[in-house]
């Protein structure tokens, strides 16, 4: 009797890379419909051809920030991973960010490269979760920080509930810390619990590393808010003359609103976002709308750099010696 074959799972229509890109397109497409597009090419066009290179060196050279803060992370719970393999990871992930449907898509790619020299399988994962964790805290402590400097961003009451959910948010993050840690493993069934105990091991070194999680979190902090900087400096090249803590709350926000899984690396999402939040500050949408275009330019074009910078580092001398070294090191944590 021929076994029946399982049923194929069905694919989620959002990770059709089709459909993400066509309501890009259609986001795009109505942004460009309601606002005067020849605006929004002026605004483009007045960006000086220095800039663009200026502006994708620095996107390039921050990210750095983000080797660093990942790789603090997954060796705390126990990686193992030198700084040249980290970075090659991390700019592969940069290179998933630009086809996958977002920025998990890039933490499975860069997971994916730096499993074959990682001592800790589990610790890798975990590392890698607390670090997108502790990158969308960052955000929204960077949104806070220009949230409270901007008189027009939150009336009192708005900004105290802000700060509030600040607050619960960062005390259930703890919590549910403390909870994994102490989770009593061995009431849990066998087959559960075989695949818990070397989770709780990474977390349990993670936790016996607090300088390590307030470093990586400051990190994250700095790197956001020098991404801000980037932007504010192009907003200013386009025409954007407003200060600077305003772009402290609008574009963490705006970059949080482009992380949901509908459209190609969040394009479309991110610049109506941006044009909403800046609406309150005098920003005209069509000044708005170009700067976050020229920034989409930047987080593409690094994206396809980031691979090229990993395939080198991939083929470097050193990376190979590496790998050789993990492999003859240790067996392999699960």
């Amino acid at each position: 009797m021929n076994a029946v074959a399982p049923p194929a799972k069905k694919r989620s229509l959002f990770k059709h890379p089709a459909v993400r890109i066509g309501l890009s397109v259609l986001v795009l497409g109505l942004l460009f419909t309601a606002l005067p597009f020849a605006d929004i090419a002026a605004a483009i066009k007045r960006v000086p051809a220095i800039v663009w290179p200026t502006a994708l060196a620095a996107y390039m050279t921050l990210h750095l920030i983000g080797v660093a803060k990942w790789r603090l992370l997954v060796n705390a719970a126990g990686a193992g991973l030198s700084f040249r393999t980290a970075a090659r990871a991390y700019y592969m992930g940069l290179f998933g960010n630009t086809f996958l449907p977002s920025i998990v898509g890039g933490d499975v790619v860069r997971a994916g490269v730096a499993l074959r020299a990682t001592q800790s399988k589990s610790g890798l994962v975990l590392g890698s979760l607390v670090d997108r964790l502790l990158d969308i805290t960052g955000l929204a402590a960077v949104a806070g920080i220009g949230a409270l400097l901007s008189p027009r961003a939150l009336d009192a009451q708005s900004r105290r509930i802000f700060l509030t959910l600040g607050a619960v948010l960062a005390v259930a993050g703890i919590g549910a810390a403390i909870f994994v840690s102490l989770m009593p493993v061995r009431r849990l069934p066998w087959k559960v619990r075989r695949r818990l105990v070397d989770v709780r091991k990474a977390i349990l070194a993670t936790a016996k590393s607090p300088t390590a999680l307030v470093s990586a979190f400051l990190m994250g902090m700095a790197l956001q808010s020098l991404l801000t900087i980037l932007n504010w400096w192009l907003g200013r090249v386009i025409g954007i003359d407003i200060p600077i803590y305003v772009w402290l709350f609008v574009w963490p926000l705006a970059k949080v609103a482009g992380l949901l899984p509908l459209t190609q690396n969040g394009i479309g999402v991110r610049e109506a976002a941006q044009a909403v939040l800046f609406a309150p500050f005098g920003v005209p949408a069509t000044a708005a709308v170009a700067t976050g275009l020229v920034f989409e330019v930047v987080i593409i074009t690094g994206g396809l750099l980031g691979g090229v910078v990993a395939w080198l580092l991939s083929t470097s001398k050193q990376e190979h010696a590496a790998l050789l070294a993990s492999r003859q090191a240790t067996p392999q944590i699960e």
